[in-house]
């Protein structure tokens, strides 16, 4: 059964399947689960948080992934010389 991670439903990008395991899990985005967390604490608080507490909380084949997802860089236009 696919576990979820009390408290950050808006964090939910997906489902991801594993080797070996029956069912998918609820995939997370990690860094609005830290945003989340730091309405709470500090940044770096958060992510010592999100680290220890939520990442190295293993509950099972249901525990949820989490995903570090590449941004789109903007480009910035500078001035013709």
């Amino acid at each position: 059964m696919a576990m979820k991670a009390d408290g950050f439903d808006d964090s939910i990008i997906g489902t991801v399947e594993r080797c070996g395991q029956t069912e998918a899990v609820i995939l997370y985005d990690k860094d609005k689960v830290i945003s989340a967390l730091m309405k709470e604490m500090p940044f770096e608080d958060a992510v010592e948080y999100f680290e220890y507490n939520i990442l190295g909380a293993y509950v099972g084949e249901g525990t949820p992934a989490f995903a570090t997802l590449k941004r789109k860089q903007t480009r910035r236009k500078t001035a013709p010389r």
